[in-house]
C-alpha cells in the first residue's frame, strides 16, 4: 500500500495537474512560431533586403538579393566541406527563409522541422561544434514538431481533412 502524501507531494502532483492543463496545440503553434524566429533572423544576415521590380506600374517584390558577405562568411568562417561556398550560401539563405514561412504557415510542418534538423546538424557537426546547448534546443523543438505535426492551427491539419491523409 503506498504511503499517504505528503503537504509536498500534494503540492507536486497539484502542480503536475496544472502543467497537463497545457494545451498541445499552443505548444505546437509556439514551437512553429519560435524555431521559424532562429531560423529566419539567420536568413536575414545572409541577403540585402528584398528585390523590389516596378512592373506595370506595381511595385512586386522578389528575391532577396544574396548579401556579398553571405560567401565570405561561408567561405572564411564556416567552412564547410564537400560544398563550395558559392553554392552553400545561397542553398542556406533560401532554405532559412523558405522552411521558417512553410513553419509558420503550418505548411509541410514535419518536412520542414526535418529540413530544419539537417541544418541544425551541419551547424553543429562543421561549423559550430561547441553549440551543442543552443542547437539542442533547436533539435527537441524540430524533433517535437516532426513528431506531433504542426498542430490544428495548421494548414497541415486542413489538408488531412480534405485529403483523408496524414501530413
Amino acid at each position: 500500500m503506498p504511503a499517504p502524501a505528503t503537504g509536498l507531494a500534494k503540492a507536486i502532483s497539484a502542480f503536475h495537474q496544472r502543467l497537463a492543463t497545457i494545451p498541445e496545440p499552443l505548444l505546437q503553434l509556439l514551437g512553429r512560431f519560435s524555431i521559424a524566429a532562429v531560423f529566419w533572423k539567420s536568413g536575414q544576415t545572409k541577403v540585402e533586403g528584398f528585390a523590389v521590380d516596378l512592373v506595370e506600374g506595381r511595385f512586386q517584390l522578389g528575391v532577396p538579393h544574396l548579401a556579398a558577405s553571405a560567401v565570405d562568411l561561408f567561405r572564411e568562417e564556416y567552412r564547410l566541406p564537400l560544398i563550395p561556398p558559392e553554392l552553400a550560401a545561397p542553398l542556406a539563405a533560401s532554405a532559412e527563409h523558405l522552411f521558417p514561412i512553410l513553419l509558420l504557415l503550418g505548411l509541410a510542418t514535419r518536412l520542414s522541422a526535418l529540413a530544419l534538423l539537417g541544418m541544425t546538424a551541419v551547424i553543429e557537426i562543421f561549423v559550430y561544434p561547441d553549440a551543442y546547448p543552443t542547437h539542442g534546443v533547436w533539435a527537441v523543438v524540430l524533433l517535437y514538431l516532426m513528431v506531433r505535426g504542426g498542430g490544428p492551427l495548421a494548414i497541415d491539419r486542413w489538408l488531412e481533412k480534405k485529403s483523408g491523409l496524414r501530413m
